[in-house]
């Protein structure tokens, strides 16, 4: 069952998935003529406030909106994912991760911009979006939008519940000794409390809660690299260099030729911000505001914040300790989250393990809370409101037993409805670019919506 699974997961995250996610990227990047850089700077200036209109369509604010994306993106693949791509790929995976993030900016703002554009807002004032609704309203293709809303239901139990419960139960057990049970529970009704009371809830939480995490992370990732300042310019030296070249064997590092390199650096990368996949459009469907570029501009700063800032973070701290080319006992090298545990521990003996261990447990907490939002949406889409309670009481249930299990095949299971998610979401985002550029271009062609307060 097992190696079934994992052949079908090397399939769906093959070279024509990630070919088809990049390429997409690329394409959206020319023709918005790269707004992805040329409106950075405008895109911070919309989580200020100055823009909020509280009579305008929608439940939360774009600064809530942002928050509830990336309390979702920002979770064990920026500690345990970076891991897995120096650790497979070398170095130079992480420029690749860089590369991914940037065209993820623009991916980001292509659907988000659609997902608003295309929302439903139902009679109590509650907001239905995401690529289940451009798929059919904009494309026309319902039964497109049907396969997106149950292949993110489902990635919703895997990616953003079992998985992210068990992420918590580890690190608890192994720095508290509380059982993951116990865990799973306390985690389970936590959630609840929050999910109960939809978006608006969860973007009040995670506007708190998603600031202080990166702040704590990167604080602590900061005093590990300027603890070992010395090691900083071989390793961005390392980082730009196996880019191109392939990393050379090290240590407990096998080595990796160019294109396992890439392969790497983008897989992690896209794994880490999810763009492409349309998860986030859920959540920035439901900002309040009528203009989808403004969405699209916030939403596009996502993977900046989690791959380009937070995961560079991890990936200087595991590089400036060379924990990379060190070994366990057995005398394999170390991946994952144990070799960024290990890297924080070399860098910062005794706190560095705490970092990292309360790190999971914010960043999977918070992964919880939005992904059942996704779902939700989801549930809604395909089967009405009726379900919506069933499913986030099913969903908080199944937090204590991911805790409890072991979740191999779970990952598994997961990482395969993540790629499928992403199959109907990138034919939407092809078939509606026109749509994305001439939104784009009406926009920014009249200055009273560029800047409405002034």
């Amino acid at each position: 069952m097992d190696q079934w699974l994992s052949t079908i997961n090397g399939f769906v995250w093959g070279p024509v998935t990630i070919i088809l996610l990049v390429g997409t990227g690329v394409m959206v990047a020319i023709l918005t003529k790269a707004v992805q850089l040329r409106k950075f700077g405008y895109a911070w200036k919309l989580i200020s406030g100055k823009f909020d209109n509280p009579d305008d369509d929608g439940e939360i604010t774009h600064f809530q909106a942002l928050s509830a994306a990336l309390s979702a993106t920002i979770g064990t693949g920026n500690i345990a994912g970076v891991g897995v791509a120096i650790a497979v790929g070398g170095p130079g995976a992480v420029f690749w991760m860089w590369v991914t993030a940037i065209f993820g900016m623009g991916l980001k703002y292509a659907e988000c911009l659609l997902s608003l554009n295309f929302r439903t807002i139902h009679k109590d004032g509650t907001v239905g979006a995401g690529p289940m609704y451009y798929l059919e309203k904009g494309l026309g293709q319902k039964w497109l939008g049907i396969l997106f809303a149950m292949f993110a239901t489902i990635a919703s139990f895997g990616i953003g519940n079992m998985v992210q419960a068990n992420s918590v139960a580890e690190p608890v057990l192994t720095s508290f000794g509380i059982p993951k049970l116990a865990t799973g529970l306390v985690i389970g009704v936590l959630v609840f409390m929050v999910i109960v009371g939809g978006i608006k809830r969860i973007g009040q939480v995670a506007s708190r809660m998603v600031p202080f995490m990166c702040i704590f992370y990167v604080l602590g990732a900061l005093w590990v690299i300027l603890a070992n300042y010395k090691g900083i310019p071989d390793a961005l030296m390392m980082i730009f260099h196996d880019a191109f070249t392939g990393s050379a064997a090290a240590g407990g590092f096998t080595g990796a030729g160019i294109a396992y390199v890439i392969q790497s650096g983008v897989s992690r990368g896209l794994f880490s911000n999810e763009a492409g996949l349309g998860s986030a459009p859920i959540a920035h469907g439901a900002a309040q505001t009528k203009e989808p570029v403004r969405e699209g501009l916030v939403a596009m700063l996502g993977p900046f914040i989690d791959t380009i800032v937070i995961c560079t973070m991890t990936a200087l701290v595991i590089l400036t300790t060379d924990a990379f080319i060190l070994t366990d006992e057995a005398g394999k090298a170390l991946t994952g989250a144990v070799l960024t545990a290990k890297a924080f521990n070399i860098g910062l003996p005794g706190p560095g393990d705490y970092i990292v261990s309360f790190g999971l447990i914010i960043f999977a907490f918070s992964t919880a809370v939005s992904w059942s939002y996704y779902g939700d949406r989801c549930v809604d889409y395909l089967f009405g409101e009726k379900l919506v309670l069933p499913y986030r009481v099913l969903y908080c249930i199944l937090l204590p037993v991911g805790a409890s299990v072991k979740l191999s095949t779970i990952w598994t299971i997961s990482d395969i409805f993540n790629a499928l998610m992403a199959w109907p979401n990138l034919i939407g985002l092809i078939f509606l670019s026109p749509v994305v550029i001439k939104t784009t271009r009406e926009y920014f062609a009249d200055p009273k919506r560029v800047y409405p307060y002034k």
